[in-house]
């Protein structure tokens, strides 16, 4: 059947005379220069605001937990054979070690490179491992490899949601989406009813979001009134290698695996998740831009199955910036506490990596607690050593965050390439900004209940059917 290119929608050229104060990134943008200005000027004023930031993330986590339940048991219910999405986990998880493996590498070979460790000679015992840094270094100490594995089972069916493991929550969906699907008709009507219920969910979430850049500016407001800019000065350097070490990663190696694979375009992608760039940027955390992430890829084309499988999974499984972090920091430790690692230590360090990074997905102070972790398994380096990078933390945290944000924005593409469930010719568009997509409020009726049609990724032989997914999750 010949491919019919998507018309744009009469009423998306009002969504693009919206004003420019209007835009969400530029509020958030707005928000975080406030932040930094208020902090740097009035820090005791600035630690004031942490609990409008607070509340927001808290706002926002509250929703994840529902949002990755439905979406899951609504994408698992939509696929016409069950095999299908086993096939999928299983390449979605393939290549989230690749991407993880990939990622453990680069840091390695930054810090080796530039070796900023050697010379501060700092005694391990001397180090004062009081305080928070103190509680997640003994949390890492007892936290065993195998443990995200016996974890992924709740003790309760609310308990995951109530403690917001995500990993907890995607094992209870699967089981739920693969019961109900194997039900058949019986099990048609609880389907409608999620569909109609995420429909109701992803309304609250719109609520909440109008209030980012309340979160943005209370988040970097007290960021910067805490820890004062003259903390960057103090480990400038690590900072800037791990920040021009991850831009490198996210722009060549994500860059070339979108480019070669998918056939987009890596920046046009940056463009299209600027409102999540800045939110995430603002609030130093991936998972408020979880939400918008799955609705925006969706909205390119991906099949919702897709994007309800590999999003959430990889939010746990695909942290490309906490494996950056990860292998840069625990050789800059080792480095700096004159412990010598050999090339096969430093590799026995990367295996064991590739187990602690998933750990501690989505637990605070869980990329100490991992880092921890790999410290104590191994033995080489102590784990006191954290200490030393305890204070600029805060200031990698954003980076981590938008490197993991765009690795799963750039996974669910692959998996969707690889699956035959994108639609390239509506991708393209949709990135090149000729369809915009359009507030559910502001649709009229008819064109609401429209559903984008389904086109093989390849450019020869396009095929188009029926897509079981609204333009919106």
């Amino acid at each position: 059947m010949t491919h019919t290119p998507h018309e744009v929608p009469p009423i998306a050229a009002t969504a693009r005379t919206k004003p420019w104060y209007r835009q969400l990134y530029i509020q958030v943008l707005a928000a975080i220069v406030i932040g930094i200005v208020l902090g740097w000027q009035c820090p005791d004023l600035a630690t004031s605001m942490e609990p409008i930031g607070t509340t927001f993330i808290a706002a926002m986590k509250m929703l994840i937990g529902p949002i990755v339940f439905l979406t899951i048991i609504s994408g698992i219910a939509g696929v016409a054979d069950l095999k299908k999405v086993g096939l999928t986990g299983l390449k979605a998880l393939t290549y989230f070690q690749v991407g993880t493996i990939a990622a453990l590498i680069t840091g390695l070979v930054a810090i080796n490179l530039f070796r900023l460790g050697d010379g501060v000679h700092a005694d391990p015992s001397r180090l004062n491992t009081s305080g928070d840094a103190g509680q997640y270094i003994q949390q890492g100490e007892h936290q065993q490899w195998w443990e995200f594995l016996t974890n992924l089972v709740p003790h309760s069916f609310f308990g995951a949601f109530v403690e917001g493991d995500i990993l907890q929550v995607i094992f209870l969906a699967v089981v739920f989406g693969i019961a109900v699907k194997s039900v058949g008709k019986v099990g048609e009507p609880l389907i409608a009813g999620v569909n109609r219920l995420t429909e109701v969910v992803f309304k609250v979430l719109s609520f909440v979001m109008k209030a980012a850049p309340l979160g943005a500016f209370g988040a970097m407001s007290y960021a910067i009134g805490k820890f004062g800019l003259s903390t960057l000065a103090s480990l400038g350097s690590l900072i800037l290698l791990f920040y021009v070490t991850s831009i490198l990663f996210v722009v060549v190696v994500l860059g070339t695996v979108l480019r070669a694979y998918v056939k987009l375009n890596i920046f046009h992608l940056f463009r299209y998740f600027k409102d999540e760039f800045f939110l995430v940027l603002g609030t130093s955390t991936a998972e408020p831009a979880l939400p918008g992430l799955m609705r925006k890829l969706q909205f390119m084309g991906v099949e919702r199955s897709t994007v309800g499988l590999v999003v959430p999974t990889g939010y746990s499984f695909n942290l490309d910036g906490a494996a950056i972090y990860l292998s840069l920091a625990t050789l800059y430790i080792a480095q700096a506490t004159d412990t010598a690692l050999s090339v096969g230590q430093q590799l026995g360090l990367l295996a064991v990596m590739l187990l602690t990074s998933k750990g501690a997905a989505g637990v605070a102070g869980g990329g100490f607690i991992a880092l921890t972790a790999t410290l104590s398994t191994v033995g080489h380096v102590p784990a006191a050593g954290i200490m030393l990078i305890f204070g600029i933390d805060k200031f990698m945290s954003e980076c981590r965050a938008l490197v993991n944000f765009y690795g799963n924005a750039v996974a669910t593409l692959f998996i969707a390439t690889w699956e035959k469930g994108l639609d390239l010719p509506r991708a393209r568009q949709v990135l090149a900004g000729e369809v915009v997509e359009v507030p559910a409020a502001a649709r009229p009726a008819d064109h609401a209940a429209q559903r984008p049609a389904t086109v093989d990724h390849a450019d020869t032989d396009p095929r188009s059917s029926p897509r079981s997914s609204s333009s919106r999750l």
